[in-house]
């Protein structure tokens, strides 16, 4: 049984396949496979394993032998499904493999952009700590998490976890209603609990109800010191109306770990903006990076290679 990984340096070097190796006869590893690449790699491989590299229907149907697609990820958008479908290949994919990771990301650019960190960095490095007429610098007004609102779009584990930790630091936090979805939730929508936000932490999947969600209308209705930080997909922010408020002092902080196309090779205004003295900051999509998430995203596909293989001799 033959599977081929075709971009396993999305999991690092230092991460350990063996466990992959032992459920097949043969794993052939790619570090990264360009999409001319494909349909030579994937030649009479039963069993394809991809993060990001998409298989779409003309590739799918020039693999007669191939009847498994595993995804060392949760989105399976690169994957069409309705070609897998109608080729009889199972897809699977991995969920829940990075809520420590994550949440632990969430929370420290919380914590940053709360204590304003950019903007002090800056300060120090230009040496204004030396020329204070005094102990130290305070020119930039911090937030103490403690009792102040937390609202957080998306109750799944994650959003739980993020909960979670952010009440040990005594902050009151709120569930905001499934966006699209909120005449039948009981739960107050998000333009209903933005005024109240001293935070708002996002952890939706981006869907056409979630796409744009923060848009300027949404930033309106936030306060002015309200942070606002983005761990889950690019485009659920309208990040040039966010980087426009943060500019305008109308946003008191932006903390993003995606944006819309990754890589950005074209740049992004938020890379660009990161120079300027903005409590803002911009991480290249890798709050799910630890290397204990990353091993349990091979754990869990093991898990899936064995499920594939029990199903098959039931």
């Amino acid at each position: 049984m033959k599977a081929v990984i075709l971009d396993a340096a999305t999991l690092g070097e230092d991460v350990d396949l063996a466990p992959l190796r032992e459920q097949v006869d043969s794993l052939e590893v790619h570090a990264i496979t360009d999409p001319a690449q494909r349909l030579e790699r994937l030649a009479g491989a039963r069993i394809a394993i991809v993060n990001k590299v998409v298989l779409d229907a003309e590739l799918l149907d020039q693999l007669p032998a191939l009847e498994l697609i595993c995804v060392l990820a949760t989105g399976t958008n690169n994957i069409d499904m309705a070609a897998a479908e109608r080729h009889g290949i199972e897809v699977r994919n991995v969920t829940a493999y990075g809520t420590a990771s994550v949440a632990q990301h969430t929370l420290m650019l919380m914590l940053a952009l709360a204590n304003r960190l950019p903007l002090y960095q800056q300060d120090v490095a230009a040496g204004r700590w030396g020329e204070s007429a005094f102990f130290c610098l305070l020119g930039h007004r911090t937030l103490q998490l403690s009792d102040k609102r937390l609202v957080i779009v998306g109750q799944g584990e994650l959003g739980s976890r993020v909960a979670q930790l952010a009440e040990a630091f005594g902050m009151q936090v709120a569930f905001a209603a499934r966006p699209g979805n909120e005449a039948q939730d009981s739960r107050p929508g998000l333009a209903e609990l933005a005024p109240t936000a001293d935070i708002v932490s996002l952890h939706c999947p981006l869907t056409d109800a979630t796409r744009g969600l923060v848009d300027a209308e949404m930033l309106a209705r936030m306060r002015d010191d309200a942070l606002l930080i983005n761990c889950a997909r690019g485009g659920i922010v309208d990040e040039a109306a966010a980087l426009a408020a943060l500019r305008a002092g109308t946003l008191g902080g932006l903390g993003v770990d995606s944006l819309p196309v990754e890589p950005p090779r074209d740049g992004h205004p938020l890379i660009d903006a990161s120079r300027e003295p903005l409590n803002l900051i911009v991480t290249p999509h890798n709050a799910w990076i630890s290397p204990e998430s990353r091993a349990n995203v091979v754990k869990l596909t093991v898990d899936n290679l064995r499920a594939w293989r029990a199903g098959r001799t039931a």
